[in-house]
């Protein structure tokens, strides 16, 4: 319940806003420069809405259950924007471009619908419904994304994301990012190496390069760069001591940047490349672009030249069309690569998409019991893996205290392991050695060395 004594709501100049993320890692560097901007105007960040007078929702559109939670927790706010109509609603990202002006229609409290690639004139916008009292829709298409980093603004301050391509080209049939965040644009070296080098001098160790198909950067740009030749500059940045990127796609990653790979000493040992599935039927009607047994193949490549090197993947299962052999596909493949992590998703449809126009003729309780099987397979294979790594010492870059015990350290290995042990806060942001004698699927619990 909101007090209408509180004094934000009196005081129209004072800046307080609340701001939930919903969906991707981009979408969360996608918050966090946001935030950057609006702390950089004055504003506060509050983690109530009712000490808010900006609530602003950054969204999702990849799966229909990430919309209907936006639309619950706006239709939740009906009371209080009636209670206090100076208080501005605002929908961003992926949900915002997509819906776009309709968000109006169904949510009339709503003030601002802003797109993927409008975020970096929030301040402006919001300024402009303040001062004029108007709906604002703002999803310009064509709007080229860059934002001046804050780089003192961020969550983790010895890792950060960057953002080095946005947009996708692929138009994989049951994905709606294509529509939502446009086509491929890269940013070009010397810019990407101006943001890293801010956050390293700022006390960044680890960064994180982002792209919904990281594996085609330098599209669009003048030079002929590629995503091998962006982790080599990186790499000689004294300060910087790991490198991460993600997401792979299959079709699209090169044996030459396996190479890369393997020879820079910064680039860890980690790869996130969803497979979608096992089924050369079903990658053809996701129109994914290559094969299972690619997908083995170029697996195999990658252990080959880094032998330790961690596998994740994503998987959606229930697809249209996909039969009880398809899935024993799907199956076969985890159990052949051993995935060091997966993310498994029930087929929604998505308007819009090609694949919104096949039967969706998987039941339901089919896709439940699917997603479980995968789930619980993981897990197995997870455990087993992280039991081979009992008695021997990792690399750790300590991110802090242990979220599940505030009394113990957290980190992650080069491989993306997590790892909980015993020490003092003066290793935070630190690279140390710690020997592993405890596991489970998800963590590993050792001793410093």
């Amino acid at each position: 319940m909101i007090d209408s004594s509180n004094s934000i709501y009196k005081d129209h100049h004072y800046k307080a806003v609340f701001f939930e993320t919903f969906g991707c890692q981009m979408n969360k560097l996608d918050a966090e420069l946001s935030l950057g901007l609006l702390q950089e105007e004055g504003y506060r960040i509050v983690d109530k809405v009712d000490e808010a007078d900006v609530i602003l929702f950054n969204t999702c559109s990849v799966r229909q259950h990430a919309e209907d939670k936006v639309y619950s927790h706006l239709g939740a706010l009906k009371t209080l924007k009636k209670r206090h109509p100076e208080v501005i609603v605002g929908v961003l990202g992926c949900m915002a471009q997509k819906d776009g002006e309709s968000i109006f229609k169904r949510m009339p409290h709503v003030d601002l619908v802003c797109g993927t690639r409008m975020f970096s004139r929030l301040p402006e916008l919001i300024l402009n419904i303040r001062n004029y009292g108007l709906h604002v829709l703002a999803i310009d298409e064509d709007q080229v994304v860059h934002v001046k980093r804050a780089v003192t603004h961020r969550p983790n301050f010895y890792q950060a994301f960057v953002t080095i391509i946005r947009g996708c080209d692929n138009f994989c049939s049951y994905c709606i990012v294509p529509y939502v965040r446009g086509r491929e644009i890269s940013r070009t070296i010397p810019d990407i190496k101006e943001e890293v080098q801010a956050l390293v001098s700022s006390g960044c160790k680890e960064i994180t390069l982002l792209g919904q198909n990281i594996n085609t950067y330098g599209k669009g740009l003048s030079e002929n760069v590629t995503l091998g030749d962006l982790l080599s500059e990186l790499n000689d940045l004294d300060g910087l001591e790991r490198i991460r990127f993600v997401t792979s796609h299959p079709a699209d990653m090169s044996r030459d940047l396996i190479r890369t790979m393997s020879r820079l000493g910064k680039v860890c040992e980690h790869l996130h490349m969803p497979a979608q599935s096992g089924s050369d039927q079903i990658l053809k009607r996701m129109r994914r672009g290559y094969t299972a047994g690619y997908y083995r193949n170029l697996i195999s490549y990658a252990r080959e030249l880094i032998p330790h090197i961690a596998v994740a993947s994503d998987f959606i299962v229930g697809f249209p069309g996909e039969t009880d052999e398809d899935f024993q596909e799907t199956i076969r493949l985890m159990e052949d690569i051993r995935f060091h992590n997966c993310f498994i998703f029930k087929y929604s449809p998505r308007t819009g998409t090609k694949a919104a126009d096949l039967e969706d003729d998987v039941a339901d309780e089919i896709k439940r019991a699917r997603n479980m099987r995968l789930l619980e397979l993981q897990k197995g294979i997870s455990l087993e893996e992280n039991k081979k790594l009992i008695g021997r010492e990792v690399q750790v870059l300590v991110e802090g205290a242990s979220k599940a015990d505030s009394n113990k350290l957290s980190g992650r290995t080069r491989q993306n392991h997590i790892v909980v042990f015993h020490g003092s806060r003066e290793f935070v942001g630190k690279l140390v050695d710690v020997l592993i004698h405890d596991v489970t699927d998800l963590t590993l619990y050792g001793t410093l060395t």
